[in-house]
């Protein structure tokens, strides 16, 4: 279940974290669909291994929204960096 959630949750934060955090990082919806899912893996492990907050996993948990938010804001912002000309 937790690796199905993540990618539900990477689709809601990739739009979240784009709202957040527009800019011109480029690539379109699919680009950002990609990054939130990576996004809200990287969001689960920092809870799990960084933070010991535990994992992306449930859609009603505040902490699991913040996680995925955070780590697709964090992705967003890496690829916005490495693709600025």
């Amino acid at each position: 279940m937790g690796f199905i959630t993540w990618i539900i949750f990477g689709l809601l934060a990739g739009a979240l974290a784009k709202m957040i955090m527009p800019g011109k990082q480029g690539g379109g919806w699919l680009i950002t669909i990609i990054l939130g899912i990576v996004g809200a893996f990287i969001g689960g492990l920092i809870g799990v291994y960084i933070l010991h907050w535990g994992d992306v996993d449930s859609f009603w948990n505040f902490r699991s929204w913040f996680l995925a938010i955070g780590g697709a804001i964090i992705v967003l912002w890496l690829y916005g960096m490495a693709t600025r000309k």
